[in-house]
């Protein structure tokens, strides 16, 4: 126990702190952001970016990665705030919870393992995209002072590190923000900053019980939307857990990390916060200043709600400047410049893959839509890639009376048309062996396809014989063939 309290908390104490500021000053304009979205007041989106953080920390599968409200989520709440209200809202935060413990406990995170390293590429550089597009209403229609102070705050972020002795005593991000707050206060420049983003709470969170009837029309209503939010934020925190495991070269227990977001999220709507899931952004911020274990995320989410309560006055003069400055190097950061110089040397279909997946995800702004159709594409890639792979031999034997077929590869959906074409019905043979040892039968397509060569063959006076199945491809055949049973024609014609 000591050891892994040791690892997973106390082993980089100082980088975890240091970096855990760093994501909580980036936080502050985001969950503004994002209530603003949610068509919310601000503090709903910092107490549950607070409360996120927090509870993650202890509960989540992934040291390191950093969880709060986000602009996905908020897209699907603000329906919800539009048309039923605050109540409504919050009560489908715990919905969501409770569907993300129950996808904890069925162990759906496994479910990863079939979203591809292409479809990830492309949400890693759609997201990078995102984020950029996301600074320009910052650096649109500002005065030169805004520019000069953002170039500034990139010099330091990228120059700060290789100052001899003190460039890794803090993180550079870090330095940049308070370097420009000081700047600001001190020369009086009107610009903008996070204190013009919305109004910041003076009071901690509390318990906030939702008010609503336990009827068939609420339930109508937040099951469908706690449904979608699990899947979105699911999605986008099981993408956000993969590309750490990436940064990091360490693992992370999916399925623990769906149960986690959901202890999250339920603790969060009853403190009057809306539904939140893994930031890429804020997590490679955590990832890239240093910060390594739970503890990071655990400052992350405390040192919030310190600066939103106590320190707001403080807080309010941070320059947007600096803080878009750290969204552009996270932007930098996130994008996968690999994946442009390897496009020549890639497989054409995982080249398209991550592009569609880019551009669906810029042109929609939904990463788990643009995941969808990655993964959809990559299945049938896949599958067409597999299908080809069906090789069929044939030769004579017993004194040229009996043709032998040896079949090898895959026999499903994408392969069952060759299959039934490679047979030679004219042929006039009184037998035929079809060897399917080295052949495995997947689904009712390839079953039917089977079907359909054997009664041919036997349609033009001709004993069919199948060797050597193996056993699970022969339940599925007794199962759903009609090959062997009375009036086959009939029934296949019947489906």
């Amino acid at each position: 126990m000591l050891q892994l309290i040791r690892e997973h908390w106390l082993s980089n104490i100082r980088a975890d702190v240091l970096s855990g500021i760093v994501v909580a000053l980036a936080l502050i304009p985001e969950a503004i952001a994002f209530s603003i979205i949610a068509g919310v007041d601000p503090k709903v989106g910092l107490y549950a970016s607070f409360a996120i953080c927090v509870v993650i920390s202890f509960t989540g599968g992934r040291p390191a990665m950093v969880s709060a409200a986000t602009g996905s989520m908020a897209l699907v709440l603000v329906t919800v705030v539009a048309q039923y209200g605050l109540d409504m809202m919050l009560a489908t935060t715990l919905a969501t919870g409770v569907f993300q413990i129950l996808a904890g406990v069925f162990r759906l995170g496994n479910l990863m393992r079939f979203v591809s390293r292409s479809v990830v590429t492309g949400f890693v550089n759609a997201l990078a995209i995102l984020i950029f597009m996301a600074q320009l209403p910052e650096l649109t229609d500002v005065s030169w002072i805004v520019y000069a102070m953002c170039a500034a705050s990139l010099a330091i972020i990228y120059l700060f590190p290789y100052i001899p002795f003190v460039g890794r005593l803090l993180p550079s991000p870090l330095v940049a923000i308070l370097v420009m707050t000081g700047i600001y206060m001190a020369s009086g420049f009107h610009i903008h900053t996070v204190g013009d983003m919305g109004e910041l709470p003076d009071s901690l969170p509390h318990l906030l019980i939702p008010h609503v009837p336990l009827t068939l029309e609420t339930l109508s209503v937040i099951v469908p939307y706690g449904l979608m939010l699990t899947v979105v934020g699911l999605m986008e925190s099981m993408m956000t857990a993969t590309i750490v495991d990436d940064l990091t070269d360490t693992g992370s227990n999916k399925n623990r990390e769906c149960a986690g977001q959901g202890m999250a999220n339920i603790v969060t709507g009853f403190l009057g916060g809306m539904a939140g899931c893994g930031m890429i952004g804020q997590t490679v911020i955590n990832v890239k200043s240093g910060g390594r274990t739970r503890l990071s995320t655990l400052t992350a989410g405390v040192t919030l709600l310190i600066m939103v309560v106590f320190l707001s006055k403080w807080v309010g003069q941070i320059p947007m400047a600096a803080l878009v400055a750290v969204m552009i190097m996270v932007s930098i950061g996130t994008f996968s410049w690999e994946s442009i110089r390897d496009l020549p040397k890639h497989p054409l279909s995982t080249n398209i893959v991550m592009i569609t997946v880019v551009a669906v995800v810029v042109a929609t702004g939904n990463l788990a839509i643009g995941v969808f159709v990655g993964v959809l594409l990559s299945a049938l890639f896949f599958a067409n890639k597999v299908g080809r792979l069906l090789y069929i031999d044939s030769h004579l034997s017993e004194g040229d009376t009996r043709r032998v077929y040896e079949i090898t590869g895959q026999v499903f959906f994408a392969s069952a048309t060759s299959f039934r074409h490679a047979f030679d019905f004219n042929e006039a043979l009184p037998r035929v062996t079809i060897d399917v040892h080295r052949a495995h039968f997947w689904d009712i397509s390839a079953v039917e396809a089977l079907d359909r060569v054997v009664l041919r063959f036997r349609r033009e006076g001709t004993d069919v014989d199948i060797v050597g199945m193996n056993e699970a491809s022969r339940t599925l055949v007794d199962k759903v063939a009609v090959h062997d049973k009375p009036d086959a024609e009939k029934l296949l014609e019947n489906g």
